[in-house]
């Protein structure tokens, strides 16, 4: 993407978040809180919308931009910066109801509107407050563009091209929402009948501002999200493919093929020169390895997750390759960097390797350095190496099989010109062809996108009720549960069921137990022992809509669903 493109990118992605089914809740409250006066009573002016927006433009920017990095390095919890704008949000709204605590809350506040350009007026430093505390909560909606901006604050790499993303974003995101606020602000000054309510409406804006907060952490705004259609989603996801691309990249060359990748037009290309392995500790299957080492052969450099279905159905072909043309000087390293807590045990590590057969080297990549180092952010991926040490043909995600065999070919053909090649290996490409099949499901609370059952979906435990009816691409709980982080753990009479359209369903699930599933009037019982895994809870003929039930035995621990 060129760096004209880039801002442009943003500020699309930015619009399309202000107009998303995700800011829904925010919008009364945006609409009210420009509306009403200032702490001591008087009208306000032009400024106090402007703040607001200004305010939670500023914040979740910010937030997305340092809070994974800073929340890490605390060792708190990811969920922690939404707990606190919904505090904020609380203590607001009851300043809004009490003029003296308000006033207390925007003292520190009071001086920067005189500073800021177009802010200055009545009411700016409590909009400036208010818009804070509504960006703390309106990270979720940064959407697939953001996606990147997040990326790069969790692996340290902010640069220009990150904090251009962000303040397009951003501009982008303060169109719609400043549009609104000063329709609030227009109607509260023209309407009479308005101008004489003033203080009802501060204390209206008041009661659904705490009404906004109390909604958040019950998770009735997640409720109302799902319901509505993400109307902006298709263009949202081909702008994030876009925003991401370029941000995996170190040098230009690299970041061409990883565009590429990313569009299905990959070709040899020079890419750079390959990145030194960092950070690996322990290597699996040999002595350690380095780039510096392996030159001479040509080399895949395999990113893969032991439970990660994408990679199960890629890694045979990997393996097939590696046999076939080892003897030609063809090496294979299967980087393993981890994308759930239980994957940085190597013990599991190697019994998932085992599991696959998978007998090229392997490096354990658990503090992500060596992930890092090529920008990588897909599982799984390939980056092939020449002879010389040149990246020259990178593949993300599932597929293409047939390109990238070509393509070690070539490479091997002109690192040893004259070799005779055996014939090109024959393993059947299992990438589903669905398109329309249900996306990921990740079950902890910090990334669950799909739960459509009632009440809301903390860090806890307590008793889950099913809906009347599960909605399609979601999944409710019954029974005792333990939700955590990245997990569900079942406790007595746990069931999950989940609507889907797939041909095959996968449950990443671990423990000592059984998973009983019903599907169609049909039972069977899938046994569970050891350490999380893909298990397969549904293998139909063809692709298409259905709805599974899956009982699981108490103190088994389940993390996501995967579908092909």
């Amino acid at each position: 993407m060129s760096e004209l493109a880039l801002p442009l990118v943003g500020l699309v992605g930015g619009v399309l978040a202000g107009v998303s089914p995700c800011v829904l809740p925010v919008l009364p409250v945006v609409l009210l809180g420009s509306a009403g006066t200032g702490a001591d009573g008087a009208p306000t002016s032009r400024a106090r919308p402007a703040a607001i927006v200004a305010g939670l433009v500023l914040s979740f920017s910010l937030f997305t931009l340092f809070g994974t990095v800073v929340l890490s390095l605390l060792h708190l919890p990811a969920g922690l910066i939404r707990w606190v704008g919904i505090g904020a949000l609380l203590l607001l709204g009851v300043a809004m109801l009490v003029p003296p605590l308000e006033r207390l809350l925007e003292r520190p506040f009071a001086r920067l509107p005189q500073r800021v350009p177009g802010l200055k007026g009545d009411g700016a430093a409590g909009g400036f407050v208010l818009g804070v505390a509504l960006g703390a909560v309106y990270v979720p909606c940064a959407g697939p563009v953001l996606a990147a901006i997040a990326l790069a604050g969790a692996t340290d790499t902010i640069g220009p091209r990150t904090l251009i993303l962000t303040a397009a974003f951003a501009v982008g995101t303060a169109i719609p929402l400043l549009a609104i606020a000063l329709t609030g602000h227009r109607l509260a000054d023209r309407v009479r009948a308005l101008q004489r309510r003033q203080r009802a409406i501060r204390a209206v804006g008041g009661v659904l501002v705490i009404a906004l907060a109390v909604a958040l952490a019950l998770g009735i705004t997640d409720l109302i999200q799902r319901r509505v259609p993400d109307y902006t989603q298709a263009v949202g996801d081909r702008l994030g493919a876009a925003a991401i691309a370029p941000q995996v990249a170190g040098t230009g060359s690299l970041q061409q093929c990883q565009q590429a990748a990313f569009t299905g037009t990959a070709q040899l290309a020079d890419c750079g020169r390959a990145p030194e392995f960092a950070g690996i500790d322990p290597w699996l299957g040999g002595a350690p390895r380095t780039m510096a080492g392996l030159r001479g052969k040509v080399v895949l450099i395999d990113f893969w997750a032991y439970s990660c279905i994408n990679c199960q159905r890629e890694l045979p072909h990997a393996e097939a390759w590696w046999k076939n043309y080892r003897d030609l000087g063809f090496e294979v390293i299967g980087v393993h960097t981890p994308e759930y807590a239980f994957e940085h045990d190597v013990g599991n590590v190697t019994a998932g390797a085992r599991k696959l057969g998978l007998t090229f080297p392997l490096a354990v990549d658990n503090r992500t350095a060596t992930w890092s180092a090529y920008r990588n952010v897909a599982w799984p991926a390939g980056y092939l190496v020449d002879a010389t040490g040149t990246i020259r043909f990178v593949s993300l995600g599932e597929g293409h099989y047939d390109k990238v065999e070509t393509a070690i070919r070539s490479l091997l053909l002109a690192a040893h010109p004259g070799a005779i090649l055996p014939p090109a290996t024959d393993v059947p490409d299992a990438t589903p062809l669905n398109k329309d099949r249900t996306p990921e499901l990740y079950l902890g609370a910090e990334k669950q996108q799909g739960f459509g059952g009632p009440g809301g979906y903390e860090v806890g435990t307590r008793a889950f009720t099913l809906p009347a009816t599960v909605q399609p691409n979601t999944f409710a709980l019954d029974g005792a549960w333990t939700v955590g982080a990245e997990d569900i753990r079942a406790g007595e009479r746990a069931v999950l069921t989940l609507a889907y359209t797939a041909q095959r369903v996968y449950l990443d699930v671990g423990g000592t137990g059984t998973l009983t599933v019903t599907e169609g009037g049909a039972t069977r019982t899938i046994p569970v022992d050891g350490p999380p895994d893909i298990r397969t809870v549904v293998d139909r003929p063809a692709s298409g809509p259905g709805t599974v039930t899956i009982a699981l035995s108490p103190g088994l621990t389940a993390y996501s669903f995967t579908f092909g």
